[in-house]
């Protein structure tokens, strides 16, 4: 951290992906400094990376936003599971109280706007901002019974929950079809594609 300090690699223009091997004296510079971080909670327990500081990350004030790293070191790509396990991992290392539900929501949302710059535009529903809405349906049974809707969100909610998914005002999926696109299709390409990318590659399918 230092050293990206030190080529004037850090700011609030600046977001440091992981972060699991910093020491107090890098966080106090991410502090200093304003520089975002998106931890990747999935990606750095498949990778065995290591865990990161994110409760004491928070408490100096430093945005942490949630990212999924990449699909080869993730799977899933998917928000619902970072937010799970992004709490789940704190608790362990802190003790239950610490990363709530509604604390994890806003890393899932206002703080990565806010990482991007984009906090006045995006990130939460407010009059003048974007409209990116997504419609969940917590009427499971995975989800019942549940009195708190954050809670529900972060620690019962699934990607296929979601019914509705509205970006910048556009309606992309609707009860669950996708409305720009043809899943079959989508998939059929992206298995011929990393079919040839292994063969490319030499790798054995």
């Amino acid at each position: 951290m230092a050293y990206l300090d030190s080529l004037g690699i850090s700011g609030a223009h600046v977001v440091l992906a992981h972060c699991v091997h910093l020491d107090t004296e890098e966080m106090e510079t991410l502090a200093r400094t304003k520089t975002n971080v998106a931890h990747c909670p999935s990606s750095n327990l498949k990778l065995g990376s290591g865990l990161a500081r994110v409760a004491e990350m928070l408490a100096r004030r430093i945005t942490v936003s949630l990212g999924a790293d990449g699909a080869a070191c993730n799977n899933r790509l998917d928000m619902f599971t970072e937010m799970r396990t992004a709490a789940l991992l704190q608790k362990l290392a802190h003790g239950p109280e610490v990363l709530p539900a509604a604390r994890t929501l806003r890393m899932a949302t206002i703080d990565g706007a806010r990482a991007l710059g984009l906090e006045k535009e995006i990130g939460s529903l407010e009059t003048g901002k974007r409209a990116d809405v997504i419609l969940v349906d917590l009427n499971r049974l995975h989800s019942t019974p549940q009195r708190d809707i954050v809670s529900a969100l972060v620690y019962t909610a699934v990607a296929p929950d979601v019914r509705t998914t509205i970006v910048d005002g556009q309606v992309l999926m609707r009860d669950g079809e996708f409305l720009t696109m043809n899943e079959a299709n989508v998939i059929e390409e992206a298995n011929r594609e990393a079919m040839s990318l292994t063969q490319r590659a030499g790798i054995a399918g």
